[in-house]
């Protein structure tokens, strides 16, 4: 009988020291994400600001803040994309004039973030722009290399657009599928203040996509998807898809709080968007798979865990908070 007890005693003495150790892990982790958080600064260099003309001039770019004067702002973001990007950039342009030649009075610009290249990315998107002008094409080259996140949202801040495409460089997803996240976003009603996402979504194609990966891939794949719904966005199957329609007043609500510059910036868009309580559709897009992914499997997907769940913890614990869009220089 008191071997029994003992035993008893020694088992509750072990749970005890678990749940101990437990509660002392999950408050390091707390520090830690708190410590670690930083606060991006969006002050630009000086090259930054502006952009350069057909004439080889240079001209401010505007501001987000500033009311819109076109329909359609793309914004690209390119990181040493000279080879990938002038297929996608050939396929946009001839949908948009196209589009544009049907309907005159629809207007459109596309930007191109180089994301501080080692190649001719800028100098190809140049020639894009000096063949169909500054007033189509813009491109902003920024002086260091900020990360997918911070390429995209350099540029949505420098738009014009009434509704904003980001559109990824490797043309992943067919351009003209942009009608289907248009006819997403026009769907979403009642939309508060005018604020509403469109996300492109690659979600039908999940069965095709496991059946070509490799085991590990696809555990890394479902344990992506089961933190991004635990710690961040709900009712969003496809968070990461490159393809991602905002109306203006959105755009400006949710990248005026955006921290995360790398991989994860989506999910920490569309978490903002909901704490926003913003609408989103999710529409299915055609996608393909491209050669020359700047991921890397392991790393890239163990760099994004890490970053969702730092996420939802920088906010629990106040060190990022969700901000009023300021107009920042």
């Amino acid at each position: 009988m008191q071997g029994n007890l003992w035993k008893m005693d020694f088992l509750c003495e072990i749970v005890q020291a678990l749940v101990a150790l437990a509660a002392l892990g999950l408050i390091v982790v707390l520090v830690v994400a708190h410590v670690t958080a930083k606060m991006v600064n969006l002050t630009r260099h000086e090259k930054e600001k502006y952009f350069v003309t057909a004439e080889g001039e240079k001209e401010l770019f505007p501001s987000l803040h500033d009311p819109h004067s076109r329909e359609l702002s793309v914004v690209i973001p390119a990181y040493n994309e000279e080879l990938r990007m002038p297929v996608m950039l050939d396929e946009a342009m001839d949908y948009l004039e196209d589009r544009q030649k049907q309907h005159p009075s629809f207007t459109y610009e596309v930007i191109v973030v180089d994301d501080g290249s080692r190649d001719k990315t800028t100098e190809v998107a140049l020639r894009y722009s000096r063949k169909y002008g500054a007033d189509k094409v813009r491109v902003l080259t920024l002086v260091k290399n900020r990360g997918k996140g911070g390429a995209v949202r350099m540029g949505t801040m420098s738009s014009r657009g009434k509704v904003i495409l980001m559109a990824d460089a490797d043309g992943a997803t067919k351009f003209s599928d942009i009608d289907k996240v248009e006819a997403g976003l026009n769907n979403l009603n009642p939309k508060p203040e005018n604020m509403a996402i469109s996300c492109g979504s690659r979600a039908h194609m999940e069965k095709e996509s496991v059946a070509q990966r490799s085991m590990f891939r696809t555990f890394l794949m479902y344990g992506f998807h089961f933190l991004v719904w635990f710690f961040c966005v709900r009712g969003v199957k496809d968070t990461q898809c490159g393809f991602k329609l905002f109306t203006r007043e959105a755009a400006l609500k949710t990248f005026s709080s955006l921290h995360v510059e790398r991989w994860a910036f989506d999910v920490e868009l569309l978490y903002i968007a909901q704490c926003f309580k913003i609408p989103i559709a999710e529409v299915a897009v055609n996608w393909t798979e491209i050669e020359g992914s700047k991921l890397i499997p392991f790393w890239s997907w163990l760099q994004m865990g890490l970053d969702l769940i730092f996420i939802r913890l920088r906010y629990i614990t106040g060190a990022w908070k969700l901000q009023s869009p300021n107009k920042a220089d």
